[in-house]
């Protein structure tokens, strides 16, 4: 290279390191959506820099979320604001993942996205992807009943809960924890807060540090995504991606602004300040690894309170599904179509029950909405086999879903906290949403 692309190439990178955090981000999403197809191999050749991107933020996770919930929970001092707080967030939870749902069963029968399939069409995808469906099945089988998930929630060791992340466990050893903190006197709970609040700010100042990395991480994660994703099954699927997606977008600027209206946030505000989270769930696929810096921006940027935002946000992030909900609601539609399977009110009934229930308790890791689909497909007697239908372009969907369900999340901290008196909204907010 030449001294003068280099001197060319060197101010771009100069002028894109000057930009904001959340721009960069976007540069390097589409930079690699673009790019990904025209460098082939390579596009897999760095994708282990994204990957190791993730692992530095799932490193932050258990730590994070184990400090930050347990000083939270010792904070309140109050044992019926715990629980006041724990029964507002999953109501809210269960109430907009049935929204969610209803939403997805709605678009589903009203733009019937599985009608017409060419039956050859049909036959090879159901070929293709017949080993990725029997894989899913199997994960099904493993799945536990309602009686050893209610169990298993409850850690014998929990220290290897937080080696495995295992979010519900990690979940209920810390709040006994920070509820026992609360029993203790005075003199010898605080060396323990004090400790533990320690930790919280130093996980927060390692979130920013590895943020820097964040736009070169995004780019290795969608130049592979494109480069392995091809045209041809996202033209032949195009209707039902189209409509799964809308959907998503629909739900997100319909509903989630009602919440925010409810807690007194403006939605320009919320999303002015939100727009890097959406960006980095959505480029992750995982609600887990972007845990960290949806807890900073909430505190930071959203005034959540951290008591509120470290309860709400890690179980949001294991139990609430509000794109994985509308994602199940229209394939459903879309698989049932396809085999020509019709559904009547008390089908619809059952999925909408089926899904909001199936949410609770899935990782908040990349493909587990394929998962959840089955258990619905088995439920209403629907072929498990048309997961197959779906495969081809299960990552951009999960990629979407990923940063609906994050921002439900984050819709309900800000409600429960404005329903606590814990929330502090900048009094200019209308004119910095402007």
């Amino acid at each position: 290279m030449t001294d003068e692309p280099k001197s060319l190439l060197r101010r771009v990178l100069a002028k894109i390191r000057g930009l904001k955090l959340h721009t960069q981000i976007l540069i390097g999403l589409i930079l690699g959506a673009v790019l990904g197809p025209l460098m082939g191999e390579v596009a897999q050749w760095i994708k282990p820099i994204g990957d190791a991107f993730i692992n530095l933020l799932i490193m932050i996770v258990v730590p994070l979320v184990m400090a930050s919930l347990i000083v939270g929970t010792a904070s309140l001092g109050d044992l019926k604001k715990l629980g006041r707080i724990g029964i507002k967030t999953v109501g809210y939870y269960l109430i907009a993942t049935a929204i969610a749902v209803a939403f997805g069963l709605g678009a589903g029968k009203a733009f019937n996205p599985g009608a017409g399939m060419d039956e050859d069409v049909k036959a090879r995808m159901l070929t293709d992807y017949a080993g990725v469906t029997e894989e899913q099945l199997q994960r099904v089988a493993d799945k536990p009943g309602l009686a050893e998930f209610l169990v298993d929630i409850v850690p014998r060791n929990p220290f290897r809960a937080m080696v495995e992340t295992n979010f519900l466990q990690i979940i209920f050893f810390a709040l006994l924890f920070g509820i026992s903190l609360t029993i203790l006197s005075e003199e010898r709970r605080q060396p323990i807060l004090r400790l533990l609040s320690s930790v919280n700010d130093a996980m927060i100042v390692l979130v920013k540090m590895v943020m820097r990395v964040a736009p070169l991480g995004v780019f290795a994660l969608i130049a592979a995504v494109a480069a392995q994703f091809g045209y041809g099954v996202l033209l032949t699927l195009l209707k039902y991606v189209v409509v799964t997606i809308g959907t998503m977008i629909v739900f997100v600027l319909a509903v989630y602004p009602i919440s925010l209206r409810l807690s007194g946030m403006p939605a320009t505000y919320f999303f002015k300040k939100y727009y890097e989270v959406m960006l980095f769930a959505f480029s992750t696929s995982s609600s887990n690894a972007t845990l960290p810096i949806n807890i900073q921006v909430s505190q930071e940027d959203l005034g959540v309170a951290n008591d509120v935002a470290s309860f709400v946000l890690p179980l949001g992030a294991t139990i609430n599904m509000n794109g994985t909900a509308i994602y199940q609601g229209v394939s459903t539609i879309f698989i049932a179509q396809v085999f020509g399977i019709a559904l009547g009110l008390q089908d619809l009934l059952i999925v909408v029950l089926t899904a909001t229930l199936a949410s609770i308790g899935a990782a908040g890791v990349p493909g587990i909405g394929m998962v959840t689909l089955t258990i619905v497909l088995q439920q209403i007697g629907i072929p498990v086999e048309g997961i197959a239908l779906v495969v081809g372009v299960e990552r951009i969907l999960d990629m979407t879903r990923t940063a609906v369900n994050v921002t439900g999340d984050t819709t309900c901290a800000v409600w429960v906290a404005k329903t606590e008196g814990e929330l502090n909204i900048p009094q200019d907010s209308e004119k910095l949403a402007a």
